[in-house]
């Protein structure tokens, strides 16, 4: 209160000091943006060798060194204060910049987090000079050293003006230490012709290294070298192609305004064999015009293509994309990771249709396309014409052929071909054997109808239908409905205009034809003319409903027939009309007599009458407070609930977080057991609140978190020792982490004197049963370490083992208990880390019902 009675204070801007000391928290924000930031200003500065130096996985100490221009001594006071650069003048340069470090924050903020000295030596400097700076940036001490052409940048104590962040730091310093091995990769790998090596000192013992590149002049070597050639023979180059049509459409993109080589893609990528990816994304790199970036969509892509020919592992991914300048914005965030892109959606489809492209090329499937294409062809050629035997189909086939010549055909025109042709052989059979039905059938209906034609009036003007022409007619509506456009039963009918104008053209198409340009254009001109025929017809069922009402009246039903050929010819779909009974010339015959009277839709009169209804106001008030007073019951029974999610799959996250909050660890042992439900449930009461237990998934969550925590596997011996080839990083990890490895049965030979990724070598392997484990499972609680450093954890498949056995050994469904052990698989549940499901994830536990609610109602 005292607070809010002061008066408000005048707005000032903040000291300089403070500011810096704010703004350099943002800029540097983890030990990986520390470095990331000193080895960009080294390669800006035309380095070709860059030495990297750490101590205490960089909590005491980073030391970047390389060969690079240095700095003239009259920038030695600009060198370290804020937004001094000399990559920009103005805003417009932002434009055009392609160095990495560009706003001059980088060696400012490190000096107001740490303690900051450089040592450099310009190309035009007779000697070196060391500079001392404070943590406002500027020089502390200048002295003389000898030292070649470059720059050496100390850091030490990093965070040690922030406190809190400084605790943090030091107590994940192994996570922020894999991090940052995983973003000196990157550069390692897009710098070319520039060696980068690492080292770490922990303690007094001796340097060990962490990466090194030997200066490769291409982007596969530098991934040998940081990889090993093991990742270099599971490895494909990206091949870039156009974006198809198919996948622009998805995007949106118009093909004719797609730019010509906007993008430039090149690196590559994992091929999709089985068993050749990785378990995780930790080997995914992606540039923009060679800067590492983090592009989520992107990323998203490649791992959504590459999970449609390997649904259970991730690719590497090395790929940079080259594109303009003016085209790219990096000052999106301060360590420039996030960057935006114009025409990201072409990008997008450039991408999909490229891997797609490379992964169902032969770079996994056997290649067959030749003799399938032979194939095709002789079939076309062999059963097209005896399928159809008829002038129409020769010209189409002809039409076809430059279409099959085509090499690679697609799996939609292959499925679409195949299925039009054997639809037309099946349909051509089938009428050859029950054709004198099929023409008798039609010959006996049209008969009829002529029949009732003439009974209604002498205006039947209908040609005669030979069987000739019945079968033409049949087979027109048979390929009109295996071209798409779909037929009725009346298209049987009224069909004279089609048949006396293009005979052979409506006839059945082949594919190629329905595919080819003058397919599209008898498809446009035929919806054109669905269009008028549709117009006729609305205005033949005016014409039908004015002339069935003056036939109705005068008796007579000549005037109808003047139209009913114009009716039919035009109109080839299902009536509208509502007429129940109606004399057409070629209509429908309906079984109406000549003296049978016709029903026509037609407005009824309804005769009303007044109903008194009985009106109190004071009986709806009364109604009204009731039900107020109901809703007010309900709002309170509902604020005394603390459980709110139902009993159904839908809501198993939420009520495992109710759970979560509600339920403590200590309230499992004070629960009362009321009794059990259908041999597989327990029913028990906290409080007011009824739970329901699933006695099957309890038991076996209690006895698999028993497995994971006491189960020490044992290891197979292997005849001969085993090199693993992981990167100095990974072989660090798992050197800290023996003893997590031995629990997993997995035991390594180390040699301290070989050279990196050579120094593991595996000797003892787990084997259980009929359980048995490699590498894979090796690389995968490596990477779980690197972001847990020292916790106990299992590889998927050893949890998969112990999710078996658990379920085993628990009491089933159907087994009766006892109060005792009923009670005693409850309190099981405050004794474990996570009692909600059991480790296939079906739910543990959910609440029934409040009995105070009960009670209350």
């Amino acid at each position: 209160m005292e607070a809010c009675l002061e008066p408000a204070r005048a707005i000032k801007a903040i000291d300089r000091k403070s500011v810096h000391q704010i703004c350099s928290g943002q800029v540097v924000l983890s030990l990986c943006t520390a470095v990331k930031e000193l080895v960009e200003n080294s390669i800006d500065a035309g380095a070709t060798n860059i030495e990297i130096r750490l101590k205490e996985f960089g909590a005491d100490l980073i030391e970047v060194s390389d060969n690079g221009d240095g700095v003239e001594e009259k920038n030695f006071k600009g060198l370290t204060l804020k937004h001094y650069t000399s990559k920009l003048q103005d805003f417009s340069d932002l434009l055009h910049v392609e160095t990495f470090g560009f706003r001059g924050e980088a060696l400012s903020s490190l000096c107001a987090l740490s303690n900051l000295s450089i040592v450099t030596c310009h190309k035009t400097a007779k000697v070196g000079t060391r500079l001392l700076y404070d943590n406002d940036g500027h020089i502390s001490q200048k002295m003389p050293q000898p030292r070649q052409q470059g720059m050496t940048v100390n850091v030490q104590q990093l965070f040690n003006t922030l406190p809190v962040r400084h605790k943090e730091f030091l107590r994940h310093i192994k996570k922020e230490y894999s991090k940052m091995v995983q973003v000196l990769q990157a550069y390692c790998i897009i710098s070319t012709g520039i060696r980068i090596s690492c080292t770490n000192q922990v303690g007094q013992g001796k340097k060990n290294p962490v990466i090194s590149t030997s200066g490769c002049s291409s982007l596969k070597e530098n991934i040998s070298a940081v990889f090993g050639a093991k990742q270099v023979k599971s490895l494909v180059p990206f091949v870039q192609l156009p974006p198809s049509e198919a996948i622009c459409e998805d995007y949106g993109i118009n093909p004719a305004n797609i730019p010509e080589k906007l993008y430039t893609i090149t690196g590559f990528v994992s091929r999709s064999d089985h068993g050749v990816g990785r378990s995780s994304t930790d080997r995914q790199f992606f540039f923009i015009n060679q800067r590492p970036c983090d592009p989520i969509k992107i990323s998203k892509l490649v791992n959504e293509v590459y999970h449609m020919y390997n649904r259970h592992q991730y690719p590497f991914v090395a790929l940079n994309i080259c594109v303009d300048s003016e085209c790219v914005d990096v000052n999106v965030t301060p360590d420039k990771r996030q960057i935006l892109l114009q025409e990201e959606k072409l990008l997008l489809a450039i991408l999909k249709t490229s891997l797609v492209q490379m992964y169902n090329s032969d770079v996994n499937k056997l290649n067959v396309n030749q003799k399938f294409h032979q194939m095709t062809v002789l079939d076309a050629s062999e059963k097209a014409p005896q399928a159809v035997g008829s002038e129409p189909f020769i010209h189409d086939e002809q039409e076809a052929a430059p279409v099959h010549s085509e090499r690679n055909i697609s799996i939609a025109r292959l499925r679409e071909s195949f299925s039009l042709q054997q639809s037309l052989s099946c349909r051509s059979k089938c009428s050859d054997k029950q054709g004198l039905p099929l023409q008798r059938k039609l010959h006996a209906f049209l008969t009829s109808c002529k029949r009732s034609s003439a009974q209604c009036g002498s205006h039947d003007e209908l040609p005669p239908r030979t069987p000739d022409h019945l079968e033409r007619d049949c087979k027109s509506s048979e390929s009109e409905t295996d071209s798409g456009k779909g037929s009725t039963p009346y298209s049987l009918i009224g069909s004279s205009t089609s048949e006396d104008n293009t005979p052979a053209k409506s006839s059945v198409s082949s594919d190629s034809a329905a595919s080819s340009p003058i397919a599209l254009l008898n498809f446009a001109e035929a919806q054109k003319r669905d269009d008028e025929l549709k117009t006729v017809a609305t205005i033949c069922d005016v014409l039908m409903s004015e002339c069935t009402e003056r036939a109705s009246s005068t008796g007579s039903c000549s005037q109808p027939l003047e139209f009913s050929h114009l009716y039919d010819n035009s109109f080839q779909g299902p009536k509208r009309s509502k007429v129940e009974g109606l004399c057409l010339g070629v209509g429908l015959s309906l079984g109406l007599g000549p003296s049978e009277k016709l029903d026509v839709d037609r407005p009824v009169e309804i005769s009303k009458k007044t109903v008194e209804f009985p009106f109190s106001m004071s009986c709806l008030a009364e109604k009204m407070k009731l039900i107020g007073m109901q809703q007010t019951q309900q709002e309170e029974a509902q604020r005394r609930r603390r459980f709110r999610a139902q009993i159904n799959p839908g809501d198993n996250q939420a009520a495992e977080e109710e759970l979560r909050k509600e339920i403590s660890k200590d309230m499992f042992a004070t629960m009362e057991v009321l009794g059990q439900f259908n041999l597989g449930f327990i029913i028990a009461k906290h409080g007011s609140d009824l739970f329901i237990v699933d006695q099957h998934a309890t038991d076996e969550k209690y006895n698999f978190e028993m497995l994971q925590q006491l189960t020490v596997l044992q290891g197979q011996k292997l005849i001969a020792p085993q090199n693993l080839y992981l990167t100095a990083v990974n072989e660090t990890i798992l050197m800290e982490n023996m003893d997590i490895f031995k629990k997993n049965g997995f035991e390594f030979i180390i040699n301290e004197e070989a050279p990196p990724t050579e120094r593991v070598r595996l000797v003892s392997l787990p084997m259980s049963k009929n359980w048995t484990f490699g590498a894979q499972d090796i690389e995968e609680l490596i990477f779980m370490l690197s972001d847990s450093p020292g916790v106990m954890c299992r590889p998927s498949r050893v949890r998969q083992m112990f999710a078996s056995r658990a379920c085993r050994k628990s009491v089933m469904i159907g087994t009766a208990l006892t109060v005792n052990e009923m009670k005693k698989l409850v309190t099981h549940m405050g004794e474990i880390e996570h009692p909600w499901n059991c480790p296939h994830g079906r739910p543990t536990m959910r609440h029934l019902i409040n009995l105070d609610m009960i009670s209350g109602e």
